[in-house]
Order: structure tokens, then C-alpha cells, then sequence
């Protein structure tokens, strides 16, 4: 019997994926925690992989007809075990908020005292915030950057963990501009007994290309999201100890999930083989270079720069000096009309709300995958600028997208 869509193609549907493509391909995509996958990898996740259940682990399946599977997820495992010098992963978290949920049911148990980065200073949800499970479930502390030089302050972290006792530290951001070093965390987890998780989310594929510490040699679980600057499919994985191995892997399945994604997880495998490359490590120095060429060309045209300026991938703009007006929510609209596509942002100790925000969050992975360096980071800068200066005169949105598209067509993503 043939496929409905065979008779009737689902036009709906593939003309908006046509537009959402289009989107990509003639704006400039800032979202820090976005990327381009490549071809492969997208081949992989499009395959017939999706057609089969595996609830369970190589060898250990729940189903039949697993043999091929089993072989993909080992290599997937293999793979990204080398790439980061890990004792155990476990390649199944759908997300990375998965696998932090997966990682704490392993190690911890409810109502269990966890330190944690402030959401609002830079955070995760899964970093203990009241309105997710991770706050509900655990008892976070806080810690927070300092409001002189808006870093993470070890002293600070030091302290809290002596007076909590935490059997657990977090390290990991998602809007922390600088280097994150963890061989402090892991000293400060020792004094007080405590287990360490680094969540590396944002900066995997910055580890993987030599430009950020490492933090597999120090903590017990290291958590990540596959896509952002390792530029594989959207999913997660957890890396850790021999010793945490069977509870993780119990936390995931029958856990936190049910059957694992297997075509995520081939498009996985891929990404890591990719990441393997010497020409990654190339591309991970370009992404940091752009973002500090970017920050500069960002300050030259008026805007502060949340502690300064960036070590990595991201930078988080302070909209009011360039204008005191300006929120991040506008910011963020109007750039989408003008074809530059980024995410408001809180700023540390921000006085308007996380709905509204003081600033936006820039990232430099996408366009360092299609190609641009130092000199188009300086026109970006000139154009959200530009933007921003003439944001209720459509004209000149129209031509500041019009010069966008006309940058992107010099580099295309595909």
C-alpha cells in the first residue's frame, strides 16, 4: 500500500521547511547555542534508523533486531570516549537537560544539598532554577558573579560550599562569557566531599577542538549538548567515571527515558568522527578569534559588554549605554526584521524582567562554520548597530537586511 504522501505530498509542510531553509541560508544566525550541522550528519538523522525501537543498551535490548543498532551506538560511545579521553558515555539523553536530570537521579537523592550557578548570572534551568524539576527535586544553592568584574568569583564558591556542604558542585553556563576552568571546582568538590559535575554544554566542541580546558580529568560527570559549537544533531550525552558508569546509565533507561533516538544517535557518531578532525581544532580557534573580533567591533559601535568582553564562543551585550531605552526584547525584534537572528538576555542583577531583559546573547559558531573571519565580524557589528540606531524607520531595516543577505550569499551554509 503506498504512503498517503506518496498520492498527496504534504505541500504545507515542506513549503515552511523550504522558508525555514531559506531563513537560514540569507541571515545571520547569532543564537550562540545554534550552529549548521553538516550534510552527514543530517543524512544520518533523516535515515531509516528512525523506524526502530532499541529501549535499552548494546547488547541488552528489549526488542529484537538490534544487531545493526548496537553497532552504531558502540561506535557513537567509542568515538566520543576518545575525543574526550572519558572512562564511560552514555550517547542516549535526548537533550542537555537530559542529561543533567539523568546525571543528578544517578548521584543524588531528592531534597540532596547542589551548588549551582544562578540562572540569572549566567545558569542553566537544570541548574537548580525554582520553576524546573532540578529545583524542585534538589536544594540548590546559589552562586553568583561579582558585580565589579561580572566573573565568577572562587572565593565566593569556596565559601558557600564550606557553609552548604553540597554533595554536589555544578559548573556550566549558558550566558557566562569567560573560560571556565575547572581544576578549581574540582580542589573546592575535594575539600568538602562533594562530587563534581562540569556541564559543558555550550563549550564541547571548543574542549574537543583544544581551545578550553578539559574537564573530563577533573570532574566525575561531564554533561553536553551534541549540536552548539560541536556542531552535531540536536541531542545530549554524559561522560563520566567508571565508578558513576552503571548509575547513569540505569538513570537514563528505564530512568529518565524510554527508547533512545537512534538515527540522533548516528548522526551523533558522525558529528564526534567529525570533531576528530585536525580541521576541527582550526574551527574551534576561529569561533573563539570571531567572537573577541566581534566584541571589539561591538564596543567600538557603543555597546558594554557583560565582564568585559568574551574567552569564548558567546558575548552578552548591555543594550543601555548604547541606548538606555533600548530593551532586549526590542532588540531582538527588530534585529529579526532587519535578518540577524540572536536572543534577548538578562544581564547579571538585571532591573527589568527576564520577559524583557537589559541585553542579548551573541554567539559566533554559525558564522564560523560558514566561513567568515575577522574583517565580516566588524560588519555584523555595524550592522546590528545600524539596526538598532534606526529601528522605526522600515527603509532602513529593509537595507540593512538586504546587505545581510548579500553577506550570507558570499558564504553559504550549503
Amino acid at each position: 500500500m503506498p504512503f498517503p504522501s506518496d498520492t498527496t505530498p504534504d505541500t504545507e509542510v515542506f513549503g515552511l521547511i523550504e522558508r525555514e531553509v531559506e531563513r537560514q541560508c540569507t541571515g545571520l544566525q547569532l543564537i550562540a547555542s545554534e550552529n549548521f550541522t553538516s550534510p552527514a550528519v543530517m543524512q544520518a538523522v533523516g535515515s531509516a534508523l528512525t523506524n526502530k525501537y532499541a529501549e535499552g543498551y548494546p547488547g541488552k535490548r528489549y526488542y529484537g533486531g538490534n544487531a545493526i543498532v548496537d553497532d552504531i551506538e558502540a561506535i557513537a560511545i567509542d568515538r566520543v570516549k576518545r575525543l574526550f579521553g572519558a572512562e564511560h558515555a552514555n550517547v542516549q539523553p535526548h537533550s542537555g537537560a537530559n542529561a543533567n536530570m539523568c546525571a543528578y537521579q544517578a548521584v543524588l537523592q531528592p531534597g540532596d544539598t547542589v551548588l549551582g550557578l544562578s540562572l540569572d548570572h549566567g545558569g542553566h534551568l537544570t541548574h537548580g532554577s525554582p520553576v524546573n524539576a532540578s529545583g524542585k527535586l534538589y536544594h540548590f544553592v546559589a552562586y553568583k558573579v561579582t558585580p565589579g568584574d561580572e566573573r565568577i568569583d572562587m572565593d565566593q564558591v569556596r565559601d558557600l560550599a564550606l557553609e552548604h556542604r553540597p554533595k554536589l558542585i555544578v559548573a556550566g553556563t549558558t550566558s557566562y562569557p569567560r573560560r571556565l576552568d575547572p581544576a578549581p571546582f574540582k580542589a573546592i568538590a575535594d575539600e568538602v566531599g562533594a562530587m563534581f559535575l562540569f556541564d559543558a554544554a555550550h563549550i564541547a566542541g571548543l574542549i574537543a577542538g583544544g581551545v578550553h580546558p578539559n574537564p573530563v580529568p577533573y570532574a566525575d560527570i561531564v554533561t553536553f549538548t551534541t549540536h552548539k559549537t560541536l556542531r552535531g544533531p540536536r541531542g545530549g550525552c554524559i561522560l563520566s567515571t567508571a565508578e558513576h558508569a552503571a548509575a547513569i546509565d540505569k538513570a537514563v533507561f528505564p530512568g529518565w527515558q524510554g527508547g533512545p533516538l537512534e538515527h540522533v544517535i548516528a548522526g551523533k557518531a558522525v558529528a564526534f568522527h567529525e570533531a576528530a578532525q585536525p580541521t576541527f581544532a582550526d574551527y574551534a580557534r576561529q569561533i573563539v578569534t570571531n567572537a573577541s573580533a566581534l566584541a571589539e567591533a561591538l564596543v567600538q559601535q557603543g555597546f558594554r559588554l557583560v565582564s568585559g568582553g568574551t574567552d569564548i564562543h558567546l558575548m552578552v551585550v548591555d543594550l543601555r549605554p548604547f541606548d538606555a531605552e533600548l530593551t532586549g526584547k526590542e532588540a531582538q525584534a527588530v534585529l529579526d526584521l532587519a535578518g540577524i537572528t540572536l536572543n534577548k538576555n538578562s544581564i547579571p542583577d538585571d532591573p527589568r524582567s527576564p520577559f524583557v531583559t537589559s541585553g542579548v546573547r551573541i554567539g559566533t559558531p554559525s558564522v564560523t562554520t560558514q566561513g567568515m573571519q575577522e574583517p565580516e565580524m566588524a560588519q555584523i557589528a555595524a550592522l546590528i548597530a545600524r539596526a538598532l540606531r534606526h529601528r522605526t524607520d522600515d527603509a532602513a531595516l529593509a537595507a540593512v537586511k538586504a546587505e545581510v543577505a548579500e553577506l550570507c550569499g558570499r558564504f553559504p551554509a550549503y
